[in-house]
C-alpha cells in the first residue's frame, strides 16, 4: 500500500489534482483510510459472526453503495480505490483473518465454521473500496 499510495500522490501532482506540498499528506491519508477501513471490516465481520447475521445482506448492501459511491465519486480516484479493495487481500492478511474467522465461529456455540467463518476477507476487500472513494470525494 505504502508503494500504491506513493504512486497515486505523484500522479495527483502531475495531474494539478493536488499541490507538490501535499503529496506526502496526501499518500499517508490514503494509507490511513484503507487501514482504517480494514480494521473496520474486521470488527464487523467479527460483529456479524458473533450475532450470526447472514453476510450476503452485509456484501450486497457493501457493493450497492461501492456503486453507487463510483457515480459520485471522482474520476481520478476511482481505479485506486478499486485496487485498494485487492492490496488488502495479501499473502499475510488471508491466512490470518481466515483462522480468525474460522477460529471464533467454531468456539461460538450455535454457529459453523463453514458457514459463519468465512466472508471476513470480503469485508476487508470490500471496505477499503468505499473509505478510499471517501477519501476523494474530500480531497477532490
Amino acid at each position: 500500500m505504502i508503494a500504491v499510495s506513493k504512486e497515486a500522490a505523484e500522479i495527483a501532482v502531475e495531474a494539478n489534482l493536488i499541490n507538490s506540498e501535499n503529496e506526502s499528506s496526501y499518500a499517508m491519508g490514503l494509507r490511513l483510510s484503507v487501514a482504517v477501513s480494514v480494521g473496520l471490516a474486521i470488527l464487523i465481520g467479527i460483529w456479524r459472526i458473533i450475532k450470526g447475521w447472514k453476510i450476503y445482506y452485509l456484501i450486497i448492501g457493501g457493493y450497492v453503495l461501492v456503486i453507487l459511491m463510483t457515480v459520485f465519486a471522482p474520476d481520478e480516484i476511482i481505479g485506486i480505490a478499486y485496487d485498494a479493495g485487492g492490496v488488502t487481500t495479501s499473502t499475510i492478511t488471508v491466512p490470518l483473518v481466515t483462522a480468525l474467522g474460522v477460529g471464533l465461529a467454531s468456539i461460538i456455540e450455535g454457529r459453523s465454521p463453514l458457514t459463519d467463518g468465512f466472508g471476513l476477507i470480503a469485508f476487508a476487500s470490500l471496505l477499503p473500496m468505499i473509505f478510499v472513494m471517501g477519501y476523494g470525494m474530500v480531497i477532490f
